[in-house]
């Protein structure tokens, strides 16, 4: 495992475990046990995957040092404002069993974000939290984050894989001194990425599958991916990535791959931005 030094001088991991979609708390247990078991150490959660106290319940079984693990969290839209993501950051240290988060994240970019940030550093100041930042926060609005707040956010976490790769999104991310994270890094399963032609030719010379060629192309780009899966073979998988590098060459045949756009979300679509609005995830 290769780990990347944030903005804060906080260290984490290339490569962690996500559990999106993974709300049976049974499963989603057994699954994170798994993943520390097979080498993760960076566990990405979120308010609104309901599956905070099954994370909870992973990290105190372990056996593996709190210090060691890098757990993330996310503040849902519902508790985008100051106040709103006090509370929110009180319930999910409660649901984690933690005395501190290692990154927290807002998770869109919507409601009043701005006030939920100025939250966000106090705790920050306060140890509750090690690194704050964001998710979807596309150039302009992260831009606009940046040139308000006191704090740099350390992370954004984006859609990159190499069907939407986001290369402005990253230079921007880099001028701010904030560190990129990929969500969807199999692009959801867009593209037969698993058995894509140029992935699984490049993979063909390393021994290594499409999806791997995949993880592997955007830790190159100094990107932290976090693939989801309830397989331990799976997930085994695809922590082996770090026993090979791909060529200049094999990374340009990557590029040509990008559509420039989403395939998964629209976050210009006012229907999609109403929607995520009205999901609520507590009373």
């Amino acid at each position: 495992m290769e780990f990347v030094t944030l903005n804060n001088g906080i260290k984490m991991p290339l490569e962690g475990f996500g559990v999106f979609q993974v709300p049976d708390p049974v499963q989603c247990e057994q699954a994170v046990l798994d993943a520390i078991a097979a080498g993760y150490r960076l566990i990405d959660t979120a308010a609104a995957y309901m599956n905070e106290q099954a994370v909870g319940a992973a990290i105190q079984k372990c056996g593996v040092p709190r210090e060691e693990l890098f757990i993330t969290t996310k503040l849902w839209v519902q508790d985008a404002s100051y106040e709103g993501a006090k509370q929110a950051m009180e319930t999910s240290l409660k649901n984690l069993g933690l005395d501190y988060i290692d990154l927290y994240l807002i998770h869109q970019p919507m409601g009043d974000y701005i006030g939920a940030y100025r939250s966000m550093e106090e705790a920050y100041a306060e140890g509750k939290l090690k690194a704050i930042g964001v998710c979807n926060f596309y150039p302009n609005r992260l831009a606009d984050l940046c040139e308000t707040v006191k704090i740099m956010p350390a992370v954004n976490q984006v859609e990159l894989h190499p069907f939407f790769q986001q290369e402005n999104a990253l230079a921007l991310m880099k001028e701010y001194g904030v560190h990129p994270e990929a969500w969807g890094p199999f692009a959801e399963g867009k593209h037969g990425i698993f058995t894509h032609p140029v992935l699984t030719e490049i993979g063909q010379k390393y021994g290594k599958s499409a999806a791997q060629v995949a993880l592997r192309w955007n830790v190159q780009r100094g990107v932290t991916v976090i693939p989801k899966s309830v397989h331990k073979e799976r997930m085994e998988q695809n922590m082996d990535i770090w026993d090979f590098q791909l060529s200049a060459g094999e990374m340009a045949l990557i590029a040509k791959l990008d559509i420039g756009h989403s395939e998964i979300v629209d976050h210009s679509d006012p229907g999609f931005v109403k929607m995520l609005h009205s999901m609520k995830i507590h009373a």
